[in-house]
């Protein structure tokens, strides 16, 4: 369902530097703002994957960076680490590596995922220590923020916010819904 009243939609088109899986096609797309360190997102982890396989060739998924530092100390680091993995074509490795362990996200174990997800250690060791993507991860909080998120994980369906606060049923239920039209 999208919430009442909704004005908030998508400020910042998909491109070609989003981080997307399944069909560019798609009559869906399926946008997440996430934190790698919140307990959210990682409760939602496992969920979105079931939501990809249900409706896999049918939805696109694009995950966008919103590390909360206010209240997650390793969330801005850990999207960086994710930015330096996308630059060498590991994004998804990485992007499943960070939230099954998301209680693990200091430098020395971001590192190690690095390593696990098959980087080039001594370029990410250079990108990391010259916050190389620190922008890329700023620009998509300023997107974030110009689409009504205040908060992770927040969805859109098809560039529409959704309320997932009450589980992923509301979620289906848009993306059913989208598929029909």
């Amino acid at each position: 369902m999208t919430l009442p009243n909704s004005p908030f939609t998508l400020a910042m088109p998909i491109d070609q530097n989003d981080h997307t899986l399944g069909p560019a096609s798609a009559i869906v797309t399926l946008v997440e703002y996430g934190d790698f360190e919140c307990p959210s997102c990682g409760q939602a982890y496992p969920a979105v994957n079931m939501l990809l396989k249900h409706f896999e060739g049918r939805v696109r998924f694009v995950f966008r960076q919103f590390p909360l530092r206010e209240v997650h100390s390793h969330a801005a680091l850990a999207a960086e680490a994710a930015e330096a993995a996308a630059a060498q074509q590991q994004f998804w490795p990485m992007h499943n590596l960070l939230f099954e362990h998301q209680h693990h996200l200091k430098a020395a174990s971001l590192r190690q995922y690095a390593g696990q997800a098959g980087l080039d250690l001594n370029r990410y060791d250079h990108e990391m220590s010259d916050h190389v993507y620190l922008q890329r991860v700023q620009e998509h909080i300023e997107s974030g923020t110009r689409s009504g998120v205040r908060g992770t994980p927040a969805f859109f369906v098809n560039g529409v916010l959704q309320d997932s606060s009450f589980g992923f049923q509301p979620l289906q239920t848009a993306i059913d819904a989208a598929l029909r039209v």
